[in-house]
């Protein structure tokens, strides 16, 4: 290649410019710049002011693309040092020309660099690092031909970020809508059963607090419809747009519970190849439903009380702070105030919770709602078992049906009428 410095100008914005993956533009750079330059390692650098580092995201070589994703943490006077770097650094076999820990760090010892500062609109936002074995490899020259292809290699990098944030958002967006499709119930107070018999008064509640941010906890025997409560409350509220998550608390194993509510970062454990958003940070804009709160370890119910109090998560494995806009619904059958005594659940966490509570009575109690839900089942199971026309009722059914005690409360009454319906 001609290594005239328009030519090279020319190459070099060309295949730099070529992919929006920075690592394959990167490859195909490297020979236009190793003709013209000594060169056996090349690296793309973004200062992250969130880490307080440097993250490596992209290194070739002669040999090819080489694995890249170091981190090199900056202190803050060498964060200030190379905001007022605006030429080429050349770095020699002694690199006393950078700051004697940022040369530990980065392995500079042994090897000439030079280190090209990348910015946007005036802004620093990356490095443009050359690698070559030995003292001296370097000069003025070398600084003045890298520094003419500073914007053709910030202007590419820049790219491949918003590119990379693009395909993480459209990620996100795939993975809330499979998760949502799974996750989300759509039930008002027009859909609860009972609105005019033995709920009206929990209604009434869920018509009082619906409007407002505050922390409801809903109470009731195991059956008794709690997360349809939750789901009208969230669908009343002005978060009505938003997601609602469900979190079945006793469904998490303990080792578990922190990547769920909280999600992790890529590296956080063995199998972490990427990086997962927990129920919180999915539940944004929206409510978060904790159901059977009450089987929280004591270790779980800290962390979660820390986040109730602070609406601030950290990711497993992550360093950053993300704050979260999420309204809490918790749901348990048990007595957590017997448990506050027992010492088996935080007292803290109690009062924290205990902002609002509504209670939904057992079907036992409220026995004028079984015909209405009996029709409700054969209404919504009919069309799943293929059965065209609502079976008639036999005589004397309904009144055996509020006889029964109904340990299992709407969950049990509803696999009964499912299993007469297959049977019939």
């Amino acid at each position: 290649m001609d290594d005239q410095p328009g030519s090279f100008f020319r190459e070099v914005t060309l295949r730099v410019c070529s992919s929006l993956d920075i690592q394959t533009a990167m490859h195909r750079a490297f020979p236009c710049l190793a003709a013209c330059l000594p060169l056996e390692h090349m690296f793309l650098d973004v200062l992250d002011p969130a880490l307080g580092a440097i993250r490596r995201i992209a290194h070739v070589s002669g040999n090819g693309i080489e694995p890249a994703g170091a981190i090199f943490p900056l202190t803050e006077d060498v964060w200030e040092w190379w905001h007022r770097q605006f030429e080429p650094v050349l770095v020699g076999v002694k690199p006393e020309v950078l700051p004697p820990a940022m040369a530990r760090l980065m392995g500079v010892e042994g090897w000439s660099e030079t280190i090209v500062p990348l910015r946007i609109e005036g802004k620093l936002f990356g490095l443009l690092v050359l690698r070559a074995l030995g003292e001296g490899w370097y000069n003025a020259e070398h600084g003045r031909l890298l520094a003419s292809v500073a914007d053709p290699f910030a202007i590419a990098l820049w790219n491949a970020l918003a590119h990379q944030e693009l395909l993480r958002r459209k990620d996100e967006l795939l993975d809330d809508k499979h998760f949502l499709n799974r996750e989300m119930a759509h039930i008002t107070t027009r859909d609860i059963i009972g609105r005019q018999g033995g709920l009206r008064g929990v209604v009434e509640l869920v018509h009082q607090v619906a409007p407002l941010q505050s922390t409801v906890l809903i109470l009731g025997e195991t059956g008794v419809g709690k997360e349809v409560i939750a789901s009208a409350i969230h669908h009343a509220s002005p978060r009505r747009e938003g997601p609602f998550i469900k979190v079945a608390c006793g469904a998490i194993p303990e080792s578990l519970i922190d990547s769920e509510l909280f999600g992790f970062d890529k590296g956080a454990f063995t199998g972490a190849t990427h990086s997962n958003r927990g129920r919180f940070e999915r539940a944004e804009g929206g409510t978060l439903f904790l159901d059977e709160i009450g089987e929280l370890s004591l270790q779980a119910q800290v962390r979660l009380l820390r986040v109730l109090q602070s609406h601030e998560i950290e990711r497993v494995g992550g360093s950053r702070t993300l704050r979260v806009d999420v309204r809490v619904i918790a749901a348990t059958h048990r007595n957590l105030e017997q448990m506050v005594a027992e010492g088996r659940f935080r007292e803290d966490l109690w009062y924290r919770l205990n902002v609002f509570p509504v209670t939904v009575p057992p079907l036992r109690h409220r026995k004028e709602d079984i015909p209405a839900l009996v029709w409700h089942v054969i209404a919504a199971k009919g069309p799943e078992l293929g059965i065209r026309e609502a079976p008639a009722i036999a005589p004397g059914a309904l009144v055996r049906l509020e006889e029964h005690g109904w340990p299992g409360n709407v969950r049990e009454l509803e696999n009964l009428v499912e299993r007469e319906l297959i049977r019939n």
